[in-house]
């Protein structure tokens, strides 16, 4: 026996590490990336429709001791898509206020933020005119000055 040199043929065994491993499936992942190939984006979860009540039940059942043994089993079906089309039915209205509180929290938010940013800015152009007014009383008194002086030296 020689070192095993023979099985190996000339392949290199290591351990990986779980960077090795991720590294090597990201590279597998993004050998198969074509540009020509067409991209599927999966549609979300589809709804459950269910029928609407019946206006009339065609199998009525009473409660005489002359139905049989099949019968209970038809209720049961029948009471079982019931309580299924009820629950449906609720779970859609929390679903619709649910959805109906976020749509408002949202444009509340967005109003707020609007009406801040608004602040603000009324704030910064107030401001920005504040220091405008200052440099032009400024401007006007070193003119004065400049002019006074200008006028004394004049008169002399």
């Amino acid at each position: 026996m020689d070192d095993g040199d023979d099985d190996d043929k000339g392949k290199k065994f290591h351990l990986f590490t779980a960077t090795d491993v991720q590294k090597i499936r990201l590279e597998k992942l993004m050998a198969n990336i074509v540009s020509d190939k067409p991209i599927e984006i999966p549609a979300g979860p589809k709804s459950k429709n269910f029928a609407t009540a019946p206006e009339f039940v065609r199998n009525v059942m009473g409660s005489s001791a002359g139905a049989g043994s099949g019968e209970f089993h038809v209720y049961r079906h029948l009471r079982r898509k019931e309580y299924a089309r009820l629950n449906f039915i609720e779970t859609q209205a929390k679903n619709e206020q649910l959805d109906e509180a976020y749509r408002q929290k949202i444009e509340d938010n967005r109003r707020k933020a609007d009406e801040a940013t608004a602040k603000k800015r009324a704030k910064r152009l107030k401001k920005k005119q504040k220091s405008k007014a200052k440099k032009k009383i400024r401007k006007d008194d070193a003119n004065d000055q400049d002019d006074n002086c200008n006028n004394t030296d004049s008169n002399d």
